[in-house]
């Protein structure tokens, strides 16, 4: 599989990441409508604990590996790769024996003691095997990142998705009988077997294309790769420190979130329906469209450490401007999509629509989340890890005050969980931006802004005209309302064009559409 360039990796991932996300709303939906309200939040209670454990066994060493391969393959030298994959593997191999164990010997404690829920033990425990499998699959991404060859993790995202959907509608009827708690444990066991299939064809592509041979002299080029191993440390352990900052948050929060209601005086089973709708139902909507800033992130990393070490500064600023603006353009639709037909969406997709206020009003703070990981992978990319670190760790001790202050008060509620997760995502955002412009002076022109916000007003006047028609309807009609957010979607696009956030020369590098421009 060949090299691509930035825009053509990041085309090959965004269409991944569009069927992924599709077939995995498809999977939450069955989820959801086997299990319930209650079911989902015990499956999104135990979710934290499975990323801080996964985080603290990768150490970072995804981002590491994909910036020192892809400088490696600049000067085609195939030892140091190996010398890489050599130190990567033997890192891992220690804290996939630690971590796993460790989440298999501490999960009655967290379940009784930290998450208030005994039941989620069963979802904790069936869950542990996947750390070891997502710790070698990150490893093999990081490597195919740093070759700039997104194809094979874009294939493995769609396999693992497919095989996740097969199985969850299986395994939940088949252990619901026995109680939620069990549901909730097959519907992680699925999990396991869709990120089990992706590593399997990950793995073959690795065995069938490498130029060298990892196990030949396997200890002999561990015992010389001391250089290589500070090499990877010197970017993995302040990366890792932001992303262990954002799953201590994401581990902590439930359980500070249900320390709080408590002390509101919301019983357990109604704060963890409430955490339930909040987590499982609103976030993922809001999270939609990181699958393109997500692909735009894996990207950036090589492109922008490549220009670094070839000191080209302008190339840095124009990938970074080009992230933000694809980024941007990408999450405008969905805010204004979600914040005007909120009740219409939740109520096609789940049923109810009793999570609609928190959609409402998160979405228009989520705009920012949505540039944040490109500016975060630029950070990470110019060896400016430590200030995103510093960034993500202010941002979620702001986020936890915030929590506690007003979940814990009556008034406010599991309401006050949402207000905590729009601060830190504002925060956290304008803080990356403020260390790109500390470090390389680098800033959003205000002829950029003034379209940013003019697309937003010219978008949101369409919606707004849109839903009164669709409110003028008198009664739920999902095929006018699909029709009606097909046209939305298409001036949206035409408004696209007009503000030039996509340019000729990136049309260009579309295949389906490069004969027509």
């Amino acid at each position: 599989m060949a090299k691509q360039t930035f825009l053509q990796g990041t085309i090959i991932l965004i269409m991944a990441g569009l069927i992924t996300r599709f077939l995995g709303f498809i999977n939450r939906l069955v989820v959801a409508r086997l299990m319930g309200e209650e079911g989902v939040g015990l499956y999104m209670m135990a979710l934290p604990t499975l990323f801080l454990v996964i985080t603290l066994t990768q150490l970072g060493l995804p981002v590491a590996i994909s910036k020192r391969v892809a400088e490696a393959e600049a000067r085609n030298d195939q030892q140091k790769i190996k010398k890489i994959l050599t130190v990567s593997f033997a890192i891992t191999a220690v804290t996939c024996i630690l971590f796993t164990t460790g989440m298999i010997l501490f999960a009655p404690f967290i379940a009784s003691t930290l998450l208030t829920d005994g039941r989620t033990i069963y979802p904790l425990i069936a869950i542990s095997p996947i750390v070891p499998i997502i710790a070698i699959s990150s490893i093999l991404k990081g490597y195919f990142q740093g070759k700039q060859n997104m194809k094979p993790q874009s294939f493995g995202l769609v396999i693992e998705q497919i095989v996740r959907i097969a199985c969850v509608a299986f395994f939940v009827n088949l252990l619901l009988p026995y109680g939620v708690e069990f549901a909730a444990a097959g519907a992680m066991f699925s999990v396991i077997l869709g990120e089990f299939a992706s590593l399997a064809f990950m793995f073959y592509l690795f065995k069938r294309n490498k130029s060298i041979k990892v196990r030949n002299r396997f200890f002999h080029y561990l015992k010389t790769s001391k250089s290589t191993l500070r090499e990877l440390f010197s970017i993995a352990l302040p990366s890792t420190g932001s992303r262990l900052i954002g799953s201590i948050s994401n581990f902590l929060e439930p359980i500070l979130v249900a320390q709080s209601l408590a002390i509101a005086g919301v019983a357990t089973t109604i704060a963890t329906k409430q955490y339930g709708e909040l987590t499982g139902f609103v976030l993922p909507l809001l999270f939609l469209p990181t699958f393109i800033t997500n692909s735009l992130s894996i990207a950036l990393v090589p492109n922008i450490s490549e220009a670094e070490a070839n000191k080209n500064k302008k190339l840095i600023h124009y990938r970074i401007h080009q992230s933000i603006r694809i980024s941007f353009a990408s999450g405008a639709i969905a805010t204004i999509v979600l914040t005007f037909f909120a009740e219409p969406i939740l109520t096609y997709m789940y049923g109810t629509d009793n999570a609609s206020r928190f959609l409402v009003f998160m979405a228009p703070f989520f705009i920012l989340l949505y540039i944040q990981a490109p500016l975060q992978s630029a950070l990470q990319g110019l060896d400016l890890a430590k200030p995103a670190m510093w960034n993500s760790l202010v941002g979620a001790f702001f986020k936890f005050i915030v929590l506690f202050f007003l979940a814990s008060n009556p008034d406010f509620g599991i309401m006050g969980v949402a207000i905590a997760m729009s601060v830190g995502v504002v925060l956290v955002t304008l803080m990356h931006l403020a260390s790109l412009k500390k470090a390389i002076h680098f800033y959003i022109p205000f002829k950029d802004l003034s379209k940013m916000a003019l697309l937003l007003l010219m978008t949101g006047v369409v919606g707004h005209l849109l839903k009164g028609i669709y409110d003028g309807i008198g009664q739920q009609n999902i095929i006018a309302f699909i029709c009606l957010l097909i046209l939305l979607t298409f001036i949206y696009l035409l408004f696209l064009l007009i503000l030039r956030f996509v340019t000729k020369e990136e049309l260009k590098q579309i295949p389906l559409i490069q004969r027509f421009v």
